[in-house]
């Protein structure tokens, strides 16, 4: 059985490929593998989460399930006096992100292997924002979801971009369970931004 992306160390062998996407004005270069979440072009959920998330200058927020980079360093480049935490199980893509980060001169950024939230614990962020990891289970997604809650401060924003067929209507019901305000931002084929306020 082969894996994905959603573990610790992927056993594809490596190939990696260079690919450059126009994100919120800012062209950004990305180096990619296999063994990695969407590793030819940005994927549409990323694109749709990146041209809606709002984001203070000085905004200091966490990328859940960062993959190589594109929704991360997107954030960096707006909240350019602020700071990005970036964090994914897979240390194949933290280490992709690490190397993009300098590929694009980004240093508003530090990228690290964590599983969920276990790497970030003891801080708090004014924005998260999450393509989750479907493929983990809605166990794992949920757990984003409520946990995240507790790492933000008050009137703090989790952002989520997640398809209807792949359980956008239980992660509506559980953000409205855990937080005090969610809209949906935006929805394009399929898919749909939500806004979670603490």
């Amino acid at each position: 059985m082969t894996d994905h992306y959603y573990t610790n160390k992927p056993g594809a062998a490596h190939d990696e490929q260079e690919i450059s996407f126009v994100l919120r004005g800012h062209e950004l270069r990305f180096l990619t593998d296999a063994g990695v979440f969407s590793r030819s072009r940005v994927d549409f959920g990323s694109l749709l989460l990146i041209e809606n998330m709002r984001l203070a200058r000085d905004a200091r927020v966490l990328d859940v399930g960062c993959g190589y980079g594109p929704i991360g360093l997107t954030a960096a480049k707006l909240a350019a006096d602020g700071h990005v935490t970036m964090i994914d199980v897979n240390e194949r893509a933290v280490d992709l992100a690490r190397r993009n980060a300098q590929l694009n001169g980004i240093g508003n950024v530090e990228v690290r292997v964590s599983d969920v939230y276990s790497g970030v614990q003891e801080e708090r962020f004014d924005v998260i924002l999450t393509n989750p990891p479907i493929r983990a289970g809605k166990e794992i997604v949920h757990r984003i979801f409520t946990e995240g809650h507790e790492l933000l401060r008050d009137g703090g924003e989790m952002w989520v971009v997640i398809q209807k067929k792949q359980g956008a209507p239980s992660a509506w019901k559980k953000l409205q369970e855990v937080y005090r305000e969610v809209e949906e931002v935006d929805r394009e084929k399929g898919y749909s931004i939500f806004r979670a306020v603490k």
